[in-house]
């Protein structure tokens, strides 16, 4: 599941979940220019996800060193504007695991429809490596399915927005920056990310939603489930392909 490249189109839904916690917020803007780098943000991640999924020891523990190295510098004390945060805290590690495991999961059913029980319960042990690669407890990640929906609507009911988050917001979904190509992308990618949303979130961030809105996604996933399965493997796994061979070159220039 991990490899299969639809799953790209959930990562903006990720990404403002993720951002909806205020602590994890902030240490985004007041740390991190992702926001007008969209595709470093989301080459770094994807290469974390490939190389921890599909990638030998050795490549795991390189791309988890990597993101570590990105995360030392996020922290900052507690103000009356803002929670203590840290790109270390175990807590937060496992609301950044949750988002990617229920976007993907969302997106993967939205296409090839739902998981059996037993396949499920597989993907979902499997999925806590992406948390556990850094710092978060193996116990952290809840103990099956129904521990983990318990958990997610707890967090989805604690999300918050304030000015700052809203602005990364903005950043993300209506950059000014990037290749030519992304930026006109960036009305689909736009719409299909504010679809996948839960309803309480898009509220959070004031993202417009319709009953007409509604139709056409559905319209959108129906194609979408009607054309991406029946690609050819290679395509549909390229992403993962050229991220783990980018990550491979980049080590063998190191190396000589």
């Amino acid at each position: 599941m991990a490899g299969e490249a639809v799953l790209i189109a959930a990562g903006g839904r990720a990404i403002l979940l993720q951002i909806a916690d205020p602590a994890i917020c902030h240490g985004v803007a007041h740390h991190s220019d992702f926001a007008s780098r969209p595709l470093d943000r989301l080459r770094g991640t994807l290469t974390y996800v490939y190389a921890v999924v599909f990638g030998t020891p050795e490549e795991a523990t390189q791309a988890r060193r990597q993101v570590d190295h990105a995360h030392g510098p996020v922290s900052g004390p507690a103000t009356a504007q803002r929670p203590a945060y840290s790109a270390f805290t175990p807590e937060l590690q496992l609301w950044v695991a949750a988002t990617l495991y229920d976007s993907a999961l969302r997106m993967r059913d939205l296409v090839y429809g739902p998981l059996d029980d037993a396949a499920a319960d597989a993907l979902y042990r499997e999925y806590g490596v992406l948390g556990t690669a850094l710092q978060m407890p193996p116990e952290l990640w809840p103990r099956d399915r129904g521990a983990f929906a318990v958990y997610w609507d707890r967090r989805l009911g604690q999300l918050q927005t304030d000015a700052a988050t809203r602005a990364v917001a903005r950043q993300l979904l209506h950059p000014r920056t990037g290749p030519l190509w992304l930026r006109l992308m960036m009305p689909l990618g736009r719409f299909v990310t504010i679809g996948l949303l839960p309803p309480s979130v898009r509220s959070l961030f004031g993202l417009p939603w319709s009953a007409r809105s509604q139709r056409r996604f559905d319209g959108l996933i129906r194609v979408t489930a009607a054309v991406y399965p029946r690609l050819p493997r290679r395509l549909r796994h390229w992403p993962k392909t050229h991220c783990l061979r980018a990550m491979r070159q980049s080590r063998e220039l190191a190396v000589v």
